[in-house]
């Protein structure tokens, strides 16, 4: 990113956070100003928030980008106003209407009205990315979502679905990213050869948040910045520094010395170690985050019923409770975390290598076989795949480690010529089908399918299961909804090929000085702009 407007400050302490990443801690406070956060962002693949679509993206994208409203992190079943004043759904079931708050403005001091909303919703499905189903999933498309995506006024616009949704998961939906609102005229500024300026944010800002985006150097630093032109309260830090760092002991002695405020992935043991020292505190919440392992379909081997549940049986989960997530997890075997409506608490598998043998022989593979693994090289991931490693072993299965950065790994699941990977799945808004949507939802298993869930990664063909899941999206009755949630998820644990491991508990530790840190409850809930220092 250019760097002509920055202010000799902010350039000074961007350029000390490059020595620090370089180097060992230098034994000195971070700035009054500054709050300095240590953690790996190695899987940020775009600033773009139509493309932005992973764990730390998310992050950004929360204290970057407004949008037309928030749910409360303190309770996320309630939403509250971010841009929009008021909003309604007409009787028809299927026409939402929205008013601006007035005065609005961008970071970069160009006006934010309506017409900034509606090309941003339009733009996200034209471009047409990766979360683009978030909103395309209620019949938007590139031929119709000029018509159905409308300014109605300077500070008013319409959204038509194309069917009677349950009114709360439209709402939920545009609380995600892919929703936010991106300044209109200074993106086509920059627009090159018809691409509404995706090439140039995909390592730029054009947001309206509390803070702004001022420079992301992949797997070293992101630097954030206050936003004066923001609309509400003003970010009480002046800037936001993100080292990244992906080694837990690292990470504690950053913290330790004084060169970070904020560490964020901390192994149980370090967070244990810490735990008596009165110049940290330890915060965590229950995070719609799920951790899995999946197996591609499109290996006839893992293709078999009999092999996919015996992988269910060869992972242990009690030893893995109780040392490599304890603190940071609980072992959750569904695909809805607790906390969504219709959550599932069953969690009936566990280690049982002579149950897994026998369906192993019924599958035709008495002695096994040999079979590879992709694996973002970060803890707990890397020690919860090595014991996977050995416990697979005992029914004879070799399992070789691929390891590599989160790009990496992320790219080739995503093109599926993976055979097992092991992954991190974050809610995008806090409503059952965030999830439902991409484990249980597959409607084209084809190659060049335009929807890409996780269960089309996978290649796991699920027409009726996709029918539950769809049902299950335009019940307006919440308990007849939790039950077919419910009545999914059963059916997934049995016959999925996702072995799912555990929820996690999102823990952060902090100097004591810090004021206000609170994990939110999804990867773009984590608010950086609310946080004081001492």
């Amino acid at each position: 990113m250019s760097t002509p407007h920055f202010k000799r400050r902010t350039l000074a302490v961007l350029a000390a956070a490059t020595c620090l990443a370089a180097a060992l801690p230098l034994n000195a406070a971070t700035p009054k100003d500054t709050l300095v956060v240590a953690m790996a962002f190695d899987d940020i693949i775009s600033l773009d928030p139509a493309e932005a679509f992973e764990i730390s993206a998310g992050e950004l994208m929360g204290n970057g980008y407004d949008r037309l409203i928030r749910y409360d992190v303190n309770d996320p079943s309630k939403l509250l106003p971010d841009l929009a004043k008021g909003w309604k759904l007409a009787d028809d079931g299927k026409t939402y209407s929205f008013e601006l708050k007035p005065g609005l403005k961008f970071a970069s001091g160009n006006p934010l009205t309506a017409e900034d909303v509606v090309f941003s919703l339009q733009r996200a499905v034209l471009l047409d990315k990766t979360p683009a189903f978030i909103l395309t999933q209620f019949g938007l498309s590139k031929d119709n979502v000029k018509d159905k995506v409308k300014q109605t006024g300077p500070l008013t616009l319409t959204l038509e679905t194309d069917k009677a949704y349950a009114p709360t998961l439209v709402y939920n939906c545009l609380t995600a990213n892919v929703a936010a609102v991106v300044d209109k005229k200074l993106v086509m500024s920059k627009e090159a050869s018809g691409d509404m300026g995706y090439a140039w944010l995909k390592t730029n800002f054009a947001g309206s948040g509390p803070l702004k985006i001022r420079e992301w150097r992949a797997n070293e630093i992101v630097a954030l910045e206050r936003n004066d032109n923001y609309w509400g309260p003003k970010s009480k830090m002046a800037r936001v520094i993100y080292r990244h760092i992906k080694e837990s002991a690292t990470q504690r002695l950053l913290l330790e010395k004084g060169d970070a405020d904020i560490a964020r992935g901390l192994t149980p043991q370090d967070l244990d170690a810490m735990a008596p020292n009165k110049a940290i505190k330890l915060t965590g919440t229950p995070k719609g985050t799920v951790y899995y392992f999946s197996l591609n379909q499109k290996n006839p081997i893992l293709a078999k019923p009999e092999v996919r549940e015996a992988f269910k049986w060869l992972l242990d989960y009690d030893a893995i409770g109780k040392t490599l997530i304890k603190n940071i997890g609980v072992v959750h075997q569904n695909f809805l975390p607790i906390g969504l409506l219709g959550a599932s608490k069953d969690n009936p598998y566990k280690l049982d290598v002579a149950k897994a043998k026998a369906l192993l022989a019924k599958a035709g593979h008495p002695n096994g076989f040999k079979v590879t693994i992709d694996m973002r090289t970060v803890q707990p991931v890397q020690g919860i795949t090595e014991a996977y490693q050995q416990t697979l072993k005992q029914a004879g299965i070799e399992l070789e480690i691929l390891p590599g950065d989160g790009k990496q790994t992320l790219t080739k699941y995503r093109a599926r010529t993976h055979d097992i990977y092991v992954g991190q799945w974050g809610a995008d808004y806090w409503d059952p089908h965030t999830n439902a949507d991409t484990f249980a939802r597959n409607p084209d298993n084809s190659d060049t399918a335009k929807t890409k869930p996780l269960a089309w990664r996978n290649a796991w063909d699920i027409p009726e299961m996709t029918a539950k899941a769809d049902a299950a999206a335009i019940e307006r009755d919440g308990a007849k909804r939790a039950k077919l949630y419910q009545e999914i998820q059963a059916d997934f644990r049995k016959n999925s090929p996702f072995v799912m491991i555990f929820q996690q508990n999102d823990m952060a530790a902090y100097r004591a000085n810090v004021d206000g840190l609170k994990i939110g409850p999804t990867s773009d809930s984590t608010y950086m702009f609310v946080i004081g220092k001492r």
